[in-house]
């Protein structure tokens, strides 16, 4: 990282870790559930959820691996609480399941971090027939959010208190097609462009957040959603892409974060006071940021949101 970190209004900056910025708080009695905590960033939000006392439920794509950061969370912290689930976010099937085996736990729900993603993938299709970064990304977690969100209503009732749901975005977002969502072009090859269709799945992730919060509002529910950018982070997000894996391997050492400040921001909206209330949001280092302006068109918030609907609408 560059040698200069300014702090921002929360106190925290850039360089700050996700211990740091989760010091001296008490996670005890929460349970959240994490996705993609097998590797990176999500391995790290995990570890340090639990560490401050949160019971975490890793969803991991590898059950395998998820076991074996398990073992190494608990032989950390031997106090840890921590459930391995299968979760693969490009199958909708999978995800109904998760859901069913997280029900089977009796557990409550109080955080939901949506920390899984792809990036820049060639063209493929999800089993369910979606192009593989927006049914990654955007549609596995807008289905899990959705079919998980009377537990946490239910949680937040009988607990009184407050729930979050914390979607991790990037600043990709702002590199995407013309008009921001291929609303009737998602799945179509031609024009395809894969860091494009990367920024339009980030780009979902933030209008989701949006009219997400906007409707818990609506609805007087004491949860709140909020988005965020953890930061260019050197992990196997970039593995198909073995040029630019290289260049931040080296000289990206001085932009790039390692995964201990990567889940800083997470962790930080996650479970920080300074956060409680706040909904609607995007983060970046531990403070509030500004996204694109598009993340503010209601209108292509509500459409998003219509369409999301209408794909996983079989899985309901």
């Amino acid at each position: 990282m560059w040698p200069f970190h300014r702090r921002g209004l929360s106190g925290f900056s850039s360089s700050s870790t996700a211990e740091e910025v989760t010091e001296g708080l008490d996670g005890s009695g929460l349970t959240a559930i994490v996705t993609g905590a097998s590797s990176g960033i999500g391995t790290e939000t995990a570890r340090v959820l639990a560490l401050r006392g949160v019971h975490v439920v890793m969803g991991v794509r590898n059950l395998s691996a998820g076991h074996n950061v398990k073992e190494a969370i608990i032989k950390d912290i031997p106090t840890a609480k921590v459930d391995v689930l299968e979760l693969d976010l490009s199958s909708m099937a999978s995800v109904k399941k998760f859901t069913s085996q997280f029900g089977s736990l009796n557990l409550p729900l109080n955080i939901l971090i949506n920390n899984a993603g792809i990036l820049a993938t060639p063209f493929m299709c999800s089993h369910d027939g979606i192009e593989l970064q927006f049914a990654t990304n955007h549609i596995g977690h807008f289905l899990l959010t959705h079919l998980l969100l009377e537990k946490m209503k239910n949680t937040t009732r009988s607990c009184n208190v407050e729930g979050r749901i914390v979607n991790v975005s990037s600043e990709g977002h702002r590199l995407t097609y013309l008009k921001g969502i291929r609303f009737d072009k998602i799945n179509d090859k031609s024009g395809y462009y894969c860091y494009f269709a990367y920024g339009q799945s980030k780009l979902a992730n933030i209008l989701h957040t949006v009219e997400l919060s906007r409707r818990l509002k609506e609805e007087g529910v004491n949860i709140t959603a909020n988005s965020l950018h953890p930061g260019i982070i050197v992990t196997n997000l970039f593995r198909h892409h073995g040029f630019v894996n290289a260049i931040l391997g080296t000289a990206g050492k001085l932009v790039t974060k390692n995964v201990h400040q990567g889940a800083a921001t997470t962790c930080f909206v996650a479970l920080h006071p300074q956060v409680k209330g706040v909904t609607g949001k995007y983060f970046s280092n531990s403070n509030l940021a500004t996204p694109s302006s598009r993340t503010s068109d209601v209108d292509l918030a509500s459409k998003l949101w219509d369409l999301s609907m209408d794909m996983i609408s079989s899985f309901l």
